[in-house]
This record gives C-alpha cells, structure tokens and sequence, in this order.
C-alpha cells in the first residue's frame, strides 16, 4: 500500500507525539538516503548505526515539533571510527540545536568500547555545519587524499578520543 506524503507526515507525527511541518524533510535527507537507513536497520547490518530525531519542545506540554534528525554509522576500514551525520530544518539553523545534539553525543559514541574516533563530512560551502565541527572539536582533514569525505566535493572531519 502506498502513503502519500502527507500521510507519511501523520503517520510519523503521531509516532513521535510531535508537529511535522510541510517543510520536512531537512536537506540532504532525501529518498537515497532515508531508504538506505531502513536497508541497514532491516538487515542489521551494522551494529553501530542507530538514528534519531530532534524534537523541539515549546512551553506547553503538547508543544512538540519536529526539527532535525541524524544518525550514526560504521566506517567501511575503519573498525574504531564511526560517521556521524545530522540535519536541521532551515528555520532552526543557527539556533544551536545541531551542536547540542552533537555535544551531547560525542561523548556518548567515544564512550562506545572499540569506538576510539568520529568522522563527519560536509560541504566546504556549508559554514553552519563546519561550526558545528568546530565547536565540538572536531578537526579538519582536508579535501583530498585522506581527507577526501565521502561524496564528491565534501570534506572530512574527525574526533578521536584523548
């Protein structure tokens, strides 16, 4: 049976006990990657990946909004590295809800046993998400090799634990 689009945003807004406004999905979380996700859970394939939702919560009880998501990921060749990825809807850029969300994280994956370091790539146009990096720590590996992220065109970032 297929769900339209709308139909999808109910059926997840009452799952989430949260608001779905038209402007979801956040950027860059499209088709590909969100049937990915579901590949990767069904097959259980990788036993670091987990995903998330950001739910901003307003002063009312019943004031709950969805406003980003991400998730976490294993790195092909790397057994002690996992990928983080995260995106926020337009409207909530530059309100510090994406670094809290990866502030409070790090220390929970670096925590992982046999997780010693976490990626992440972005665009180097992206300036928002590249503040996010920094200011959790994370350290540019630059564009190229070693540095390379994984899409065409991204650059790489790294934590690893002290």
């Amino acid at each position: 049976m297929l769900i339209s689009s709308q139909g999808r945003r109910t059926l997840l807004g009452r799952l989430l006990n949260a608001a779905i406004t038209l402007s979801w999905p956040p950027p860059f979380l499209d088709k590909e990657t969100l049937a990915e996700f579901a590949r990767i859970q069904s097959e259980g394939s990788d036993q670091n990946f987990c995903s998330w939702y950001r739910i901003r919560c307003g002063d009312e009880r019943n004031d709950r909004t969805l406003i980003g998501s991400g998730g976490i990921a294993s790195v092909q060749g790397e057994p002690d590295t996992v990928m983080i990825g995260y995106s926020v809807l337009g409207a909530y850029w530059n309100q510090g809800y994406a670094t809290e969300v990866v502030r409070h994280l790090v220390p929970v994956i670096l925590d992982t046993p046999g997780i010693r370091r976490i990626t992440a790539t972005t665009y180097p146009e992206m300036t928002v998400s590249i503040r996010v990096l920094e200011k959790n720590g994370f350290i540019r590996a630059g564009i190229g090799s070693g540095g390379k992220g994984r899409e065409e065109g991204t650059v790489r970032y790294f934590l690893t634990r002290r």
